[in-house]
């Protein structure tokens, strides 16, 4: 078994997308850098992680879809996210400003333009 996990060299979670071009510019304002893979898919890099875009919605897809986030300065991370005013440049919920959960992290919400939440999480 552990040869095959030596294979693997990286894993990549589709998001949808409502709509295509909202949601790329939307991901570009996070900080992600975009790299063209096909006409109906773009993988967004942010450093060495990377997410892939699809051009397709299903909106149970969406609205249960959660992507996790570690970041070593919250705070900094977080005064990026209220400079893009996120909730007026788009339709989207206003993000939920960090704070200590239950489970002992220091964590803030964003929700993308399909819907896909993400847990911005102080590492």
């Amino acid at each position: 078994m552990s040869h095959i996990v030596s294979t693997v060299s990286t894993m990549r979670p589709f998001i949808p997308a409502k709509d295509f071009e909202i949601s790329k510019r939307f991901y570009l304002d996070l900080g992600f850098t975009l790299l063209d893979t096909g006409q109906d898919v773009v993988e967004l890099k942010l450093g060495i992680f990377s997410i892939l875009l699809q051009n397709h919605f299903d909106p149970l897809w969406a609205e249960n879809c959660m992507l996790q986030l570690l970041v070593t300065d919250i705070e900094g991370y977080w005064q990026h996210i209220e400079s893009l005013r996120l909730g007026t440049k788009y339709v989207v919920k206003c993000p939920i400003a960090p704070k200590i959960q239950p489970w002992g992290m220091t964590v803030g919400y964003v929700y993308d333009p399909s819907g896909v939440l993400w847990h911005i999480a102080q590492a």
